[in-house]
């Protein structure tokens, strides 16, 4: 067999290039050629070839599951792992193990286990009650909902009730919607770290998450330790939260009060 006849075989059927000798699959002709046709035909090629990107690319292109059979070395090239498309790949991957024919009760068990599930669910990213669940389980599960519900306030308020970081994968406006970052820093205070710089300078603001039990002045830089009822507030909530702390003596506590304490002292040596 020469090549031009190896050629037309596995440009009818990709699969081809497993029957050819070494020497083909060595061919960089023909190697893109089968995986032009069949991605997965791949893990054929000679190894040589598995790191080639051009080749690889195509075959990921073709199907996405072909990711598995590339050479490992390529998965570390930012170039070559930015040109592909991973929607597709996820998508490929979702048909392969069937969870791209889900019903929306089965595809609901999933999520309940592991949010990121969502990921392979191609054809209910719009649902909202799987991507809620989703996110319950996973805050960043939100990156792979539709973008219609990603741009939906109304879907990311209920969402960051459930999970705080929801608000960092909807619209980026989100992170200075102060009704969401509202309810997102009542679930988790940390989140404040991440909103918009404009709300970590806004005082009123400021002032009343402070006032729903959330301490964040450690996430706003030096911004208010000159404003007398931030700061009164601040040490209002701090010695509160101490005297609940000191009702049980658990380690966790004990540690949490420490913490408590040295915002205290933070807050007079500033102020100074």
């Amino acid at each position: 067999m020469n090549k031009k006849e190896a050629l037309r075989l596995v440009k009818k059927d990709g699969f081809e290039l497993n029957k050819l000798a070494a020497h083909f699959k060595k061919d960089k002709d023909i190697v893109l050629s089968a995986v032009k046709q069949v991605g997965t035909a791949i893990t054929f090629a000679d190894e040589s070839l598995r790191k080639d990107r051009k080749i690889a690319l195509a075959a990921v292109k073709q199907n996405g599951v072909a990711i598995n059979y590339i050479d490992e070395s390529l998965k570390k090239d930012e170039k070559f792992v930015k040109a592909i498309d991973w929607e597709a790949v996820n998508n490929a991957f979702a048909e392969a193990v069937g969870m791209s024919s889900l019903t929306k009760k089965e595809a609901l068990e999933y999520v309940k286990k592991d949010g990121l599930e969502l990921i392979y669910l191609h054809h209910l990213k719009k649902n909202k009650k799987i991507v809620l669940e989703a996110v319950k389980q996973v805050g960043h599960a939100l990156e792979y909902a539709d973008e219609s519900l990603r741009n939906d306030r109304n879907f990311i308020l209920k969402a960051v009730k459930h999970n705080a970081y929801a608000v960092l994968y909807g619209h980026k406006n989100f992170k200075k919607d102060k009704k969401i970052v509202l309810v997102a820093v009542k679930q988790d205070v940390d989140v404040f770290d991440f909103i918009d710089e404009s709300l970590k300078k806004d005082e009123k603001f400021v002032l009343n998450i402070l006032k729903q039990g959330s301490y964040i002045l450690p996430f706003c830089g030096d911004n208010f330790y000159k404003n007398k009822e931030i700061i009164l507030e601040a040490q209002k909530l701090l010695n509160k939260k101490i005297t609940l702390l000191s009702k049980k003596k658990t380690d966790v506590n004990k540690k949490e009060k420490i913490r408590r304490e040295n915002f205290l002292s933070e807050i007079k040596k500033k102020r100074k």
